[in-house]
């Protein structure tokens, strides 16, 4: 034992420092205290640098931590988000046989026979805009917040001790198969630690109770199996991770080339079945309309830690007298335009003949999307991180660290936004992209590489 402790002094000081760091994150962080979030985040961060400096081939070593730190939150309500009072919502209307792509929260809540457990108070912290709205939350994430409702006994924190436990699993699931996909593409496999230990990913995902885990989960494993040519058997995978959030539909054009014809094709079917049948349960007449609605709203009418929107909005403002409100929706219209052209230009112009190549186009294009984004939350980043850890970009490690500052946002009541800090954010992010695009080769494009 006290041989051990001479090896690996340092790495399991950093370990207790962190477990300090993130159970005041959890535990004693009030979402207004800015500096305090802005330094507790920024020594996690340097912990996770310094393990990975110390310890990066331990693989007992990171792996008891990374779990240690997300057991740090189990009993913690999230402090950052209220999202999951929605989350909660949801499974206790699925409990109770109702579907919540049918019934908005506003419309329920006044009905004096709803046998939702703690509805007054769920409804009241989701907020205004989640209660007069319809879920816009695909059907897996549904199965898993009514499993939370079931299991969770009625009790608001024991829904939140059975979602926490399935992020966590998620996250474990993403190392295990993530390291495995990670040798069947000759690179290193403790870079799937930058995932596992990354505050950013700890904080969204273990704390606030966000899924892009389990979407990220579901997409690895699916690329798992690609990479050993079990491609049939990936499909119902990669289908559960399109059902749990939309995003993996927009990677799926850059399959065509890398399965062939043929086999895209069947590919493609077969995830297409398999999205239905998740579907199915909650399908009714006014679902598509219903979901349409919601979808397009959250497409078209919030921003925060928007980048080149920001830019746009100044210019539009100004210079044009543009209204702000008009001007989002337009905005949305376009960009969505845009994103479907730039998918297929890079599904088209880039070769994508190697699984490592296609996804290098998933980050090009998620990339791309996020910048053109008028919503950037920080938690979208989460899953940036999770599928470039299989490429040579390593940008959104450092978005990872740069995000906090778009959190000074969350110190002010009406969210108001300190555009100087997203512009040192979103100069450090642009600046180390166009770096590793650019600079590794100044006599070719590393977008079309490969």
């Amino acid at each position: 034992m006290l041989s051990y402790w001479r090896l690996h002094k340092y790495p399991i000081l950093f370990v207790f420092g962190s477990l300090l760091f993130y159970a005041s994150f959890g535990y004693d962080l009030a979402r207004t205290d800015f500096i305090k979030l802005l330094m507790l985040f920024a020594g996690l961060f340097f912990f996770m640098v310094k393990l990975m400096q110390f310890e990066k081939w331990n693989f007992k070593f990171l792996l008891v931590a990374g779990i240690l730190f997300r057991l740090v939150f189990l009993f913690a309500e999230p402090n950052l988000s209220q999202d999951f009072y929605r989350f909660i919502w949801d499974g206790e209307l699925i409990k109770n046989g109702l579907n919540p792509y049918l019934h908005t929260p506003n419309d329920l809540i006044g009905q004096s026979d709803l046998a939702i457990a703690n509805a007054q108070e769920l409804h009241t912290n989701m907020g205004a805009l989640h209660a007069r709205h319809f879920s816009n939350y695909p059907p897996v994430n549904q199965i898993l917040f009514a499993l939370a409702a079931i299991l969770g006994g009625g009790s608001i924190l024991g829904s939140i001790i059975v979602m926490r436990v399935t992020l966590i699993l998620a996250d474990i699931g993403v190392l295990y198969f993530g390291r495995k996909l990670l040798q069947n593409l000759n690179q290193s496999t403790h870079v799937a630690f930058w995932y596992f230990l990354n505050p950013l990913v700890i904080i969204e995902l273990t704390s606030n109770l966000h899924f892009e885990g389990v979407m990220l989960f579901f997409l690895v494993w699916a690329l798992y199996l690609i990479s050993k040519k079990k491609w049939i058997f990936a499909a119902p995978i990669y289908a559960l991770s399109i059902m749990v959030k939309l995003i993996p539909l927009l990677f799926l054009p850059f399959f065509l080339k890398y399965l062939r014809l043929k086999n895209s094709v069947f590919f493609y079917g077969l995830v297409g079945v398999g999205c239905v049948l998740v579907l199915l349960p909650f399908y009714a007449p006014s679902f598509i309309d219903n979901y349409s609605e919601t979808l397009k709203l959250w497409f078209s009418n919030f921003e925060f830690n928007a980048s080149i929107y920001n830019i746009v909005k100044k210019i539009a403002v100004t210079q044009y007298e543009a209204k702000p409100w008009e001007l989002i929706e337009s905005y949305g219209n376009v960009i969505t335009k845009v994103i479907l052209g730039i998918t297929l230009l890079i599904a088209f112009l880039r070769k994508n003949n190697t699984l490592e190549s296609v996804i290098t186009s998933m980050v090009l294009v998620l990339s791309c999307y996020y910048f053109l984004s008028s919503t950037v939350h920080p938690w979208y980043v989460v899953f940036l991180l999770g599928i470039s850890i299989f490429t040579k970009y390593r940008f959104p490690l450092v978005w990872s660290l740069a995000i906090v500052l778009s959190y000074q946002a969350y110190s002010n009541p009406d969210f108001k936004e300190n555009l100087w800090l997203l512009a040192i954010e979103y100069i450090l992010v642009f600046g180390f992209f166009v770096y590793e695009i650019i600079g590794r080769d100044s006599k070719k494009l590393y977008f079309f590489k490969k």
